[in-house]
């Protein structure tokens, strides 16, 4: 008596890519650092920011308390956040965007 083969079940070639978090460096307001700092340091260690761009944000830290000044990967979040640090500006701790 002859038996029917196994058949194994077809593995999903389907493939779930799950992106990594991204994060958000955010500057807040204090009372010692000058607009002219926080806004020289965003131009100096934010890649691709813009003098109008650091200046808004800037504002923004002032008049609102705090700003997102970057999003994007931990990696160079964390970079992004120890060096203004290391600035002198006040920093809230990184959170997932």
């Amino acid at each position: 008596m002859a038996t029917a083969p196994t058949v194994a079940p077809d593995k999903s070639s389907q493939v779930t890519r799950k992106p990594y978090p991204n994060y958000k460096v955010i500057v807040l307001n204090d009372d010692f650092n000058t607009f002219e700092h926080v806004a020289a340091c965003l131009m100096k260690y934010i890649p691709c920011m813009t003098s109008d761009r650091a200046w808004d944000l800037t504002n923004q830290v002032h008049f609102e308390g705090q700003a997102t000044v970057w999003v994007g990967p931990q990696e160079p979040a964390e970079l992004y956040h120890m060096q203004l640090s290391r600035a002198g500006l006040t920093m809230a701790p990184l959170e997932q965007a």
